[in-house]
């Protein structure tokens, strides 16, 4: 079903969404983005400096976040016109070829003018929210 202006209102829920996370998608995360913090591929030392394990980058999460509600919207980047988080907590990214699984999910807080809406998106890792403030503004159809 394709998401309109019309077919969508205050309260409306989106359909949740689970991402997985690797080791992998990280050493290439940190490639495209040019953050190589060790902390983000060497468990020994992320370890040493008192994280759980090695973690995910938070703007790799945020971009999850996008991702939820770009495809939420039809596909089309362009449809976030706005869009904010605060990070919350961590993404540990176990050693192994499951990794971690980040839920999202998400509601429309309110419909604006010029076909956008105002959505609040949740992200959670283990049962912990780990972005908050998390809000997109998108247009719609």
């Amino acid at each position: 079903m394709t998401v309109t202006y019309d077919s969508v209102g205050k309260g409306t829920e989106l359909p949740p969404r689970t991402y997985r996370v690797t080791r992998l998608d990280l050493v290439k995360y940190a490639g495209a983005s040019g953050d190589f913090n060790i902390i983000h591929w060497n468990e020994r030392v992320a370890r040493s400096v008192g994280l759980p394990n090695v973690i995910a980058h938070g703007m790799y999460t945020m971009a999850q976040a996008g991702r939820f509600v770009t495809e939420w919207a039809g596909g089309d980047p362009g449809a976030v016109a706005d869009f904010g988080v605060r990070f919350s907590a961590m993404v540990p990214v176990p050693d192994d070829d499951a990794g971690a699984a980040v839920e999202f999910s998400g509601k429309v807080l309110e419909k604006l003018e010029g076909n956008r809406v105002t959505v609040d998106i949740v992200a959670r890792a283990d049962g912990t929210k780990v972005l908050t403030r998390a809000r997109a503004t998108v247009r719609l159809p």
